[in-house]
């Protein structure tokens, strides 16, 4: 028979929509399995190749699970707030409300056709007033947990998306969403202290079962160091006495550092600048003012700074070294002002040069790179015996150093030990529409007063001029009528926050609500929490290794410390799928698809020419699942082919046979698939475990071989976690089954041992042929066909020994 599989596809997936395969069953005594994929924004373009290749994998996984009986709960929503969203408005001329509703419904349409488990039942979107109800409902736990606090900050400013961008949202100097060169602009913004959870964070690293890539990124980014803050005492223009607090992880190199460097904006550079450096100073403080954040920390740039006309005095050399101000030290890393140490550290040893300041080596090694007048060519970095030091002197200068370094200081009162964290408060407030409004209301009277609970949610109101406004205020502040309400504890005038949360909002918590989005009266029920949460594995792309894996957890954290949630990590296993790349004929590279790059694939064009399980197994098949992978329309066929070999194999009578009729060596042949198969699946192999399905079609073809019905149901339900539709029409056809009758295979580990094994044969311990013979094999059967092998090596030598390990060798000692 051949397969039609526009007609069989059509058929599966309208029966699936009417009668839903796969349902998370609430109140189930059953093992429970909770797959979830990183739910998407849903963008004009569609769905893409790399949402197909993470959707299909998790459904894999998902699959297994439901097949083995477990209550799996596999939803899907739609993350529709924030930047893309508004963006995507706003380019087609179109209300955000209206072009993400079209977009959602297109979106939908194509993933029915992936063929997923998905559960619609608990369908979520982070627009829907009852779902922002409980984000709106979560910030204000926080904000009356101490955990958000408003500031006037300087902040990372796209010119383009006209709003502020947290650190994160900043890739090499540009805003991440539009590539636009980011600037700083000084806002009030809402901030929530996720520093507060910098340990907390990291220590929940160890509990999960993660990529260590991806630990390794969230480590980096929390940036735990241990070292010791140093008081470094300078003068104001008056002549009074300041204390310089610096906090550094190398305080064995504090005789080293012969220069200070203060970001241009801290606090008391006007204090300390003298009237003959001011004009320079703020010039270029105006300079700073323009950059970002991340581009100026970026080490690869040229290092730009000026001398504020200031000294401080070094505690340990009582020497005045001089205060610069440089674009790489920020006002809210540490204390903004570091003691730099340009024998010893790259960053300073670059400024040390360009401006000629005084280089004092403090770390002998012999790995130290020397001119000829024994100078450093470049910072040493690494161990070393101290030198120049006085007291510290002959010392190794990461340990003893160290710790010699730190009681100095605390026994002189000039410093102590501290743990320092590289991450920054959370700038949480957005100056756009497109968003959760802030359930905060200003009140003259009482302050900042959160809006009663009963009251939420705040509902975003719906209006015509939607776009930012580029003067740092949100455009919810031209709505006086949404604008002006009254206080919720006196009762007065007052007025509403007009600034909107990030996109991450809705994505930080999306996980807690899918086990019940229906729920009125709270976000999420205590026993679905108990029975459903953690997830069991969690599907994503690694672009959101930090920003959003780092801000989920950082909720569940503080959901658990206040009492909501019985666990403190959401996801117990990460799998992060690599992304799918194609050639640009724009750029003449291969890279990620992309519209603006010209070398997207429509996905909907490759199911209409060869169907939705050809797409599912080719994506699978490109290659391993954690790697970028590079799209090669061509591969498609061999998939279809093996695909139409498949069912017509099954298809063919005679290829099935009774259970009793089946020969002993196509019941072998089945176990030992089964047994590779489910092994690399175990391992995240599936681009391999489609291998072990060709071979097996090949094997059957070549050897004639004939299967009974019970492992052709086995193969046939195996299949279907690739190809779901084809599996489903088999099992319907020729037994009259669904995938919801036929349990995971399991296989006979003895059927799936081996037959034959191959024996290396050795002559004193050098390998000299390889026999093949069956397995368990005793010596005296295997040792005539071993010798004959082996015989020209044999030649006027006599057998002394015979070395023999039954399934692996035997090694003739001869001489």
């Amino acid at each position: 028979m051949s397969y039609d599989f526009r007609e069989i596809e059509k058929k599966w997936q309208k029966i699936w929509e009417e009668k839903p395969p796969a349902k998370a069953i609430t109140g189930s005594d059953k093992r429970k399995y909770y797959c979830l994929d990183m739910f998407p924004y849903p963008s004009g373009s569609g769905i893409h190749m790399g949402h197909w290749r993470a959707y299909v994998l998790a459904d894999i996984y998902a699959r297994i699970k439901w097949l083995e009986g477990y209550n799996v709960l596999h939803p899907m929503g739609w993350d529709a707030f924030g930047l893309p969203a508004e963006n995507y408005a706003i380019k087609m001329g179109v209300h955000p409300k209206v072009s993400t509703a079209e977009n959602i419904k297109n979106f939908k349409r194509q993933l029915k056709e992936v063929g997923c488990i998905w559960d619609w039942d608990k369908e979520i979107n982070t627009t829907d007033p009852n779902y922002y109800k409980w984000t709106q409902w979560i910030f204000l736990q926080m904000f009356k947990a101490g955990l958000a606090y408003q500031e006037e900050t300087p902040i990372n400013w796209c010119p383009s998306c006209l709003t502020g961008l947290a650190n994160e949202e900043v890739v090499q100097g540009e805003c991440e969403r539009c590539g636009t060169p980011v600037t700083q602009k000084k806002i009030t913004q809402w901030i929530l202290k996720i520093t507060k959870y910098a340990q907390k964070l990291l220590d929940g690293l160890e509990k999960v079962k993660w990529p260590e890539k991806i630990k390794q990124m969230q480590q980096n980014w929390i940036g735990k160091s241990e070292g010791a803050e140093i008081i470094f005492k300078t003068k104001d223009k008056n002549g009074n006495e300041i204390d310089l607090n610096v906090y550094t992880t190398r305080p064995d190199t504090i005789f080293g550092a012969t220069f200070m460097v203060m970001a241009p904006d801290h606090d008391i550079v006007e204090d300390i600048t003298p009237e003959s450096h001011i004009k320079k100073v703020e010039a270029y403080q105006t300079k700073v003012m323009g950059m970002s954040a991340v581009e100026r920390m970026a080490e690869q740039k040229e290092k730009s700074g000026i001398f504020s006309g200031a000294y401080a005095l070094n505690p340990a050399t009582k020497q005045e070294i001089p205060i610069y101000l440089a674009s790489y030290v920020l006002k809210s890393y540490g204390s903004g002002v570091i003691m730099a140490v340009p024998a010893h550290d790259q960053r300073d040893f670059d400024f040390a040069q360009k401006f000629d300041l005084p280089i004092v080596q403090v770390i002998q090694s012999p790995d130290a790179q020397l001119d000829k007048d024994g100078n450093l060519v470049e910072a040493y970095t690494e161990n070393g015996k101290i030198i120049n030091s006085e007291f510290l002197n002959g010392l190794d200068a990461k340990t003893e150093g160290f710790k010699k370094a730190i009681e100095h200081l605390e026994k002189t009162n000039i410093g102590k030990r501290k743990t320092n964290y590289k991450i920054r408060d959370w700038i949480f407030s957005r100056q756009r529409y497109w968003g959760e409004p802030i359930p905060l209301v200003h009140c003259e009277t009482c302050g900042i007063v959160p809006v009663d609970e009963n009251q939420l949610p705040v509902k975003l109101p719906d209006v015509e001029k939607y776009q930012p406004t580029g003067t740092g205020e949100s455009p919810l502040a031209a709505i006086p009528e949404w604008v002006n309400t009254k206080c919720p504890k006196c009762h007065g005038p007052a007025k509403r926050e007009i600034n909107t949360m990030p996109q991450w909002a809705g994505s930080c918590w999306y996980f807690l609500r899918y086990p019940n989005p229906n729920l009125t009266d709270k976000p999420f029920d205590k026993k679905d929490m108990e029975y459903w949460l953690p997830v069991d594995l969690y599907v994503g792309g690694i672009e959101h290794a930090i920003l959003h894996l780092l801000y989920a957890r950082f909720y569940v954290k503080v959901l658990h410390d206040l009492g909501y949630l019985p666990f403190d990590e959401p996801f117990t296993q990460l799998f992060n799928q690599g992304m799918v790349l194609k050639y640009s004929e724009k750029s003449g590279l291969i890279e990620k698809m992309s519209k603006s790059k010209g070398n997207v694939v429509n996905p909907d064009k490759i199911v209409e020419t060869y169907g939705s399980d050809v797409l599912r197994m080719y994506i699978m098949f490109m290659g391993p699942p954690e790697q970028d992978c590079e799209w090669q329309d061509a591969g498609l066929d061999g998939i279809k082919r093996f695909l139409n070999k498949f069912y017509q194999f099954f298809t063919t009578k005679e290829n099935i046979v009774s259970d009793e009729q089946e020969t002993i060596e196509a019941k072998k042949r089945v176990h030992r698939f089964l047994h590779d198969y489910q092994n690399r699946l175990h391992y995240f192999k599936p681009n391999t475990t489609i291998s072990t399905l060709m071979e097996l079609i090949n094997d059957a073809n070549a050897q004639q071989l004939r299967f009974g019905k019970s492992n052709t149901i086995a193969i046939v339900t195996s299949i279907s976690i690739l190809a779901p539709h084809i599996a489903n029409e088999l099992l319907a056809v020729l037994f009259k089954k669904q995938l919801v009758d036929c349990p995971w295979p399991k296989f006979d580990p003895v059927l799936a041992t081996e037959d034959m094994v191959t024996i290396i044969v050795q002559v004193n311990g050098k390998v000299r042929a390889n026999i093949k013979t069956k397995r368990g094999e005793t010596q005296d059967i295997l040792q005539p066909a071993a010798e004959q092998a082996i015989a020209k090596w044999l030649v006027d030598k006599e057998i002394v020994k015979i070395i023999f390990v039954t399934d692996r060798l035997i090694n003739f000692v001869a001489r």
